[in-house]
């Protein structure tokens, strides 16, 4: 099993491929007939079991090779019917951006305008949320049990430890991936986190937020192979109102997580350096 490594590749997550069904680019032909759907996997708990490895931004069933052979991450490249990959700095037709306030929108496009080489990511930093759910390019592993929920990511080696029915505690330090915790919804699972820093971005280039970040998760398994996942994004001190994203979490049987080093051999910031140099430079 081959998957990227590059820090590079990371800045062109395709975090914004955020809708729920594929999206077929002109040329690329017809979109493949759906699989048939199977029964949700159920827990001794009769909840909906989201036990197992799973990939992010992604509509294509089938384990890990089948669902990203060839060129890029979706398999573009095998398969002429697959849908294209974005890069974090492009969001689809009819789809609107965060509902940030104006000066905090002016700064999101000052971002944009230096072609995100800024992005926390390069500096080995984790990429937050909902970013690292919806990273398509590594595999994430649930662990469900009656009482919490464990998520693992590839991606920076983080992870979250879910328990469910409690309550947020009074002592938070301030992190990169904030703290988590659930409860179910009929067959959904709708996880409450709060206690973020502002290092991160949010989905795409230059979506910064703040301290008082709130987010709300909301993951339905809808088959064997898909989970439905809808997340809402509250940031008083940057946004308007709510952000809301969409996307689908497809099942990788036979997958297993890697390590996952970024800081080794990390020529990337002296490069990212150079490049906002000379980008300052093009801007005058």
């Amino acid at each position: 099993m081959m998957r990227g490594f590059i820090l590079a590749a990371v800045l062109a997550m395709g975090l914004w491929q955020v809708s729920t069904f594929a999206q077929t680019a002109p040329g690329r032909g017809p979109a493949p007939k759906a699989a048939a759907k199977s029964a949700v996997p159920r827990a001794s708990d009769g909840k909906p079991d989201l036990t197992g490895v799973w990939q992010g931004g992604s509509t294509q069933r089938g384990n890990w090779e089948e669902a990203n052979g060839g060129v890029g991450v979706g398999g573009s490249g095998r398969n002429p019917a697959a849908p294209v990959v974005l890069s974090s700095n492009d969001r689809p037709a009819g789809r609107e951006g965060a509902p940030y306030q104006p000066w905090a929108a002016q700064k999101v496009l000052e971002a944009f305008n230096r072609r995100g080489i800024d992005d926390p990511t390069s500096l080995c930093l984790p990429a937050g949320l909902p970013r690292t759910v919806m990273l398509g390019l590594f595999p994430q592993q649930i662990i469900q049990t009656p009482k919490q929920i464990v998520v693992l990511y590839e991606y920076m080696n983080v992870f979250r430890i879910i328990p469910l029915n409690a309550k947020h505690p009074d002592d938070l330090i301030p992190s990169y991936m904030g703290h988590s915790v659930g409860h179910w919804e009929g067959d959904t699972l709708v996880v409450d986190v709060i206690g973020f820093n502002d290092k991160t971005w949010l989905a795409g280039t230059g979506t910064f937020h703040s301290e008082a970040l709130h987010i709300t998760e909301r993951y339905t398994r809808v088959d064997k192979d898909q989970i439905n996942y809808e997340v809402t994004m509250e940031d008083p001190m940057v946004l308007t109102g709510p952000w809301t994203l969409r996307s689908t979490i497809m099942f990788r049987e036979g997958t297993r997580l890697e390590e996952y080093i970024c800081a080794e051999n990390n020529v990337d910031p002296e490069r990212y350096e150079k490049l906002l140099k000379d980008g300052v430079k093009f801007n005058r």
